[in-house]
Formats: C-alpha cells, structure tokens, sequence
C-alpha cells in the first residue's frame, strides 16, 4: 500500500507538472519576450524625445550624444541609427545579428532606430522557463516528502494491525493495540480487540477442559494402577501376576497417550509465535556450529541479516540446527545460510546450502517423511523441522536436489516502521535452541 500510495502522488504530480508546468513555461518565455520587446519600443520613443529636443535646440546630433541611449546589461540596446530630416544617417555601436528593432518617427520627421540583440532576449526568457521549471522541482519534491509520511502513517498501523493478529492466532490472546487516529483504521482495531476478547474466552474455557479432563482421567487411572499392583502383590499364581504387569503396561500406556493428547491440545491453543530478529538466532547457530564445521575441515558461511520474522525462537533456533547438522553430516565445501526477502508480502526466505553431492534422486520426493534417510541416523530430523516450520505458519522445502539447498518460509516484517514501536518483541533475548533428535 506504501508504494501505491506514493505512485499514485508522484503520478498525480506528474500529471499536474505536464497539464500546468508545460503551458506555464511557455506562457512565461512569451511573456518574457514580449515584456523585452515593449521594452525596445519604450526605450525608442524616449530616445526620439531626447533627440528631438536636441535637434529643435540647434544641437549638432553626433556619435557621442547617441551612445548615451546604449548600454552593457542583458536586454539592452546594442545599436541605434537616426536619420535626420536631411537625410543624414548617424549610428552608434554595434548592430547584433540576428537582433530586434524599435523604430519610432518625431514630429521633425526624425527617424530613430533602436536593436537589441535576440539571445539577451531569449537569454532572460530561459531564466524565467528555469525558474518555472525548478518550482516545479521542489513542488516534486515536497509532495513526494507529504506522499511519503502519509504513505507511512497510513501504512505504519496496517502493519501493526497484522501484527497483532499473527499474536492473537498464535494464541496470545491480549496484544497490546493502540488507536492509530485514522477512522477506519481504528475501527478495524477496535473489531480485533473484540475478536481477542472473544478468542480469551473460549481458549479458558478449553484450556480448563483439558485441565478437568486430566484430573479426571489421571484420577481413575492412578486408583486402578494401584489395584491392580495390589492384586499383582497378593496373589501366588504366576499366570495372574503375568497378566496384572501387561495390564500395568496398558495402563503406562494409556497415561501416555493422554499426556500427549493434551500436549498437542496446549500446543493448538498457542505455539508461542512472536517476532524474531533473525540476527540473534543465526548468531547462536554460528556460535554453536563453527567449532564442529572447523574440525571437520569445511566452514560456516552464515550471512548477517537485519530482518524480522514470525516464528517461535526455540523452534526456529532447532529448525536452522537440524539442517545445519545434516548439511555437516551428508554435505560438502562451504556451508552457506541466507536470509532474504521473497516476494511482495515480504516473506523471509532462510537458504541452507552446501557444496556437496546433493540429495539421491530417490530419495528427494520423500526427504520430509518420518524414518527417510540416506545414513544411520533416524530420519525423524528433517520431518519435525518441517512440523515445526509449519506449526509458525511457514513451509520448510528442498528448493534444490544437487547441491542441496533447503529453503526455510517465514512470513517478515516491512522494514518502514521502527519495531519497538509497533509491537512488543523479545528482539534482543537470543535462546539457545536445543538440538533435539535430528537427522544424521
């Protein structure tokens, strides 16, 4: 919106410089002219005057007498030539060429004839074009600066409207909003603080489901737990002490399976996500990562970065270890991280590259599946970075076979508005993201 607000001003300008600037510079080029050329005539009849008193008073009319109505500056006469009523011809200084006349006859039938040379004239009308021209700059210029900071104040609570709702579908549920001072826009915050209020309630309202659930599910399967021990302990015959452990085992079981139910219930519920100065998660992995890339003969190439983006630091920092680590294990040569920006919607594009042989061909379509691998290792790497990624509302993909390169999505931040003042953000907290199982 940013930019299409500053095109359409800069256009409307353009316009407006075209339709007026164009029709004003030649308006004032004529008028300038003109001005000089009446100018010429004014100077003419003066100078007839003066030589008419001159010559009624018995004055011998010379050279000398003449040169007074010339002068030096720009626009003024260069030349004059009078004919006096005996047909004698005077003339003083030099006629330039090409040039414009003033002519202009006494009442003694003496004829003056004054000329000034046309590139003064034009001279003076292009310093008033120049002039039309470089008003016509700053009024340019100005509007860019007013098209900029509305473009800016407008924009500016867009972004912090967005991000306010990544925050409140992430599960923060009580984002900080503040009035922008624009109407509509301010209407729209307003429904959105609405939405959260309403999203805090059914959230409790679940999360104290998945509470009582646990109470109650913990609660009867502790007490048969300990019944069936009891049994176990009381009794002499093997068969039944056989049966009482693998009903325990079921048990153990079944209070796993409900523990990992209501984990993924809380992790639904809200993942954490928050804006993420990228910087300080490539620093920790360049920091955790060298050492091993050095003892194994290669280097770390990780490129400094100054971009934002949603995405749980923990989960990221494990994302961005998992394929370090696999580049390390099956890659070659320098590996290289990258972060860039991709497209318009400003998604942030995190490249994990190396020069190695690549990913097998047949191995490539299903590299994400759980127990895939090229090594020894467990193949559960790669398929909990891409849930991880996608859990933060991004796509982890391998953009490239041979060499391999994997290619992190996450949705970024404008870089047009100072962070700190849009939302709350842990920019300058760096976690130390554990390494987990990934894929070797």
């Amino acid at each position: 919106m940013r930019r299409r607000v500053l095109g359409a001003t800069l256009s409307a300008l353009a316009v407006a410089m075209v339709l007026l600037g164009i029709p004003l510079g030649v308006f004032a080029f004529q008028l300038v002219r003109d001005d000089a050329i009446r100018d010429l005539d004014s100077r003419t009849a003066t100078a007839a005057r003066a030589i008419e008193a001159r010559y009624s008073s018995g004055e011998v009319i010379d050279e000398s007498i003449l040169k007074n109505f010339l002068g030096t500056a720009s626009g003024a006469p260069r030349h004059i030539a009078v004919r006096l009523p005996d047909q004698t011809e005077i003339t003083a200084g030099e006629e330039p060429q090409p040039s414009f006349r003033g002519s202009a006859v006494t009442e003694s039938d003496i004829i003056v004839l004054l000329s000034v040379a046309q590139a003064d004239v034009f001279w003076e009308a292009a310093r008033s074009v120049g002039l039309v021209l470089v008003v016509g700059g700053v009024a340019v210029l100005a509007g860019a600066v007013m098209a900029s900071w509305q473009a800016n104040r407008l924009a500016a609570p867009l972004v912090y409207l967005a991000a306010s709702a990544e925050q409140i579908g992430s599960g923060q549920t009580r984002p900080r909003i503040e009035l922008s001072g624009v109407e509509e826009i301010d209407l729209v915050a307003e429904e959105l603080v609405r939405s959260a209020d309403r999203m805090a309630a059914r959230l409790s309202a679940e999360r104290q489901f998945a509470a009582d659930a646990s109470h109650q599910l913990r609660t009867p399967l502790t007490a048969l737990t300990m019944r069936i021990e009891e049994i176990a302990a009381a009794t002499t015959q093997d068969e039944v002490r056989v049966e009482a452990e693998a009903s325990l085992e079921q048990i153990d079981r079944l209070v796993g399976v409900v523990d990992e139910l209501l984990g993924r219930t809380r992790r639904a519920m809200g993942s954490g996500t928050e804006l993420v100065a990228l910087e300080d998660v490539l620093t920790q992995q360049r920091a955790e990562w060298e050492s091993a890339f050095a003892k194994a003969g290669r280097k770390l190439d990780i490129a400094p970065t100054d971009a934002t983006v949603f995405a749980t630091p923990g989960g990221l920092s494990q994302v961005l270890a998992t394929l370090i680590e696999n580049s390390l294990h099956h890659g070659g040569g320098t590996t290289a991280v990258v972060a860039r920006e991709s497209g318009p919607n400003h998604s942030i594009v995190l490249e994990v590259r190396d020069e190695g042989d690549g990913v097998p061909e047949d191995l490539a379509p299903r590299i994400f599946e759980r127990s895939v691998t090229s090594g020894k290792g467990t193949g559960l790497g790669l398929a909990l970075a891409r849930d991880l990624v996608a859990a933060d509302g991004g796509r982890l993909e391998l953009s490239q076979r041979t060499p391999a390169v994997f290619s992190v999505f996450l949705q970024g931040v404008p870089q047009m508005v100072d962070l700190d003042t849009v939302v709350p953000h842990r920019r300058s907290r760096s976690r130390r993201g554990r390494r987990g199982r990934r894929e070797s």
